[in-house]
């Protein structure tokens, strides 16, 4: 397999299409090259845009942006890096998400390495390919299924009864009720956000289930949009990019999870856009899940962003600690399992990242419960589990906090302590109280006096603001992600 880059153009492939129609294997090499290799080269693209998500701009742009995929042979990936302190970064950072996002673009491989590219290779360039060239290649791809044939992608467990509805997300299931009693009405399109874990996938696919028990004729399809790029490509190599379109537009309910994975995808954004408008032209039912806003994914189209949230954006928060025992509570009768009440709150207190973290401590908590014969809370209290699932350990001291916080927005502690009204100065405080709150259980009047405020009713305030403004503004997350890792790093 040639290395690097993608290799054949596009205009040589149509060139080579129109005047070898009847030139048999060879043609037909040629078309299965063309095909696999410029996959390879576009799971790579597909690979970065996920990761670009997950990460801060600055990771993004120091460790990622220059990386290629080498080669993909006998089930090893190769990551081109520019040296090798990349390698021993990117190892030690990112291996595992670099190797999940792999995995959800279809690549099949058993490890991972990492090849320095020397700049002394000159670029290549993309160029014909000549016929002894042309040898078959082994497929290391999984093959794309058409998810239009074979299945409406729906999972029958998500259902609209096993979905708790809890303060974190009473307007979304309300929304999601409505939808099922009135399809492609008053929430269409319905879009769905929040952070990983919180149940975005189960409630779009549980509205999905129950307008299928309710209307067992209606044509409904659940595809990440990972999916729905990969099958456009697809069906645009092998001509059929007008039968694509007219399949998604026969459906009464089209169901994207996963929409922030478009950018970087203009094509794909261009074909959704007209899937969209023709299916919203006649009032079916558009529901789609993302990780944060429309207008705030990169580099989506305005004409579709404002058309996403015509009809509302609706989030899915962390839940309360009132939630998280009544769903663990309902898991457990859901499973016939026999579980304390007092085991169910430890969880609960114990778990403070999303709902697949809670419900995982828990499953994890009722095998150990089965394999030594034990109760759940005996366990708990003799020490047998340890759960623990937070952003991070705790940093060392509050000057610690205040000093990094203060340094990225450029100012000095003694100035972001300050009566200083100043807006820079003020959010930079309010992020110094947030984190003093959150990562080291601080109380509010303790607070007050470390950064300089008169009293904790302030610092109530200001927490408020910051968690406020966390639900919508992505920039905040990124920046205070940021502090983070320089506060642990």
């Amino acid at each position: 397999m040639w290395k690097n880059t993608p290799l054949i153009s596009q205009k040589y492939i149509t060139q080579y299409f129109n005047s070898n129609k009847t030139c048999g294997k060879l043609h037909q090499k040629v078309i299965y090259y063309f095909e696999k290799e410029v996959t390879v080269y576009n799971v790579w693209k597909n690979v970065l845009a996920e990761i670009e998500q997950k990460i801060s701009a600055a990771n993004f742009s120091t460790w990622f942006q220059d990386t290629s995929i080498v080669s993909i042979e006998d089930g090893v990936v190769i990551i081109g890096v520019k040296n090798s302190f990349y390698v021993k970064q990117l190892r030690s950072k990112f291996l595992n998400l670099i190797s999940d996002s792999l995995s959800k673009n279809g690549v099949e491989f058993n490890e991972i390495e990492f090849e320095v590219q020397t700049k002394t290779k000159s670029k290549v360039r993309p160029r014909e390919v000549t016929a002894s060239e042309v040898t078959p290649i082994k497929k290391h791809i999984k093959p794309i299924k058409n998810s239009l044939l074979s299945s409406n992608g729906l999972n029958s467990k998500y259902t609209l009864d096993n979905f708790i509805v809890g303060s974190n997300n009473d307007l979304a299931a309300s929304a999601a009720k409505s939808i099922v009693d009135a399809p492609g009405t008053r929430y269409n399109p319905f879009f769905l956000y929040g952070g990983p874990g919180l149940g975005k996938t189960h409630l779009v696919q549980a509205i999905g289930n129950e307008l299928l028990r309710r209307n067992p004729d209606f044509k409904i399809l659940y595809t990440p949009i990972a999916d729905f790029y990969s099958d456009f490509i697809n069906s645009v190599l092998k001509g059929k990019g007008n039968e694509f379109s007219q399949k998604f537009r026969t459906l009464d309910c089209l169901i994207i999870d996963d929409f922030q994975f478009i950018v970087g995808k203009e094509k794909s954004q261009e074909e959704f856009f007209n899937i969209f408008n023709a299916l919203y032209q006649l009032n079916k039912q558009i529901i789609i899940t993302s990780d944060r806003l429309p207008n705030q994914i990169k580099s989506v189209d305005e004409r579709l962003a404002s058309r996403l949230a015509m009809a509302g954006a609706f989030d899915l928060q962390l839940p309360k600690f009132e939630d998280k025992c009544a769903i663990l509570r309902s898991k457990a009768d859901l499973m016939g399992a026999k579980i304390e009440d007092e085991a169910i709150e430890y969880i609960a207190e114990n778990v403070n990242t999303n709902i697949r973290d809670l419900e995982g401590e828990f499953s994890t908590i009722l095998l150990m419960s089965d394999v030594r014969g034990l109760t759940p809370l005996e366990l708990i209290n003799k020490g047998a589990v340890n759960v623990s699932h937070t952003s991070k350990l705790r940093p060392t001291s509050t000057k610690q906090v205040i000093e990094k916080v203060a340094k990225y927005y450029q100012l000095t502690p003694e100035e972001m302590c300050s009566k200083s009204r100043v807006a820079n100065i003020k959010t930079a405080r309010q992020v110094a109280m947030y984190i003093l709150s959150k990562e080291m259980s601080m109380s509010t009047t303790k607070i007050a006096a470390e950064v300089g405020v008169k009293d904790h009713t302030t610092v109530m305030h200001g927490i408020k603001k910051i968690e406020q403004d966390l639900k919508l503004n992505f920039a905040l997350r990124d920046q205070i992600d940021e502090i983070k890792e320089k506060i642990y790093g």
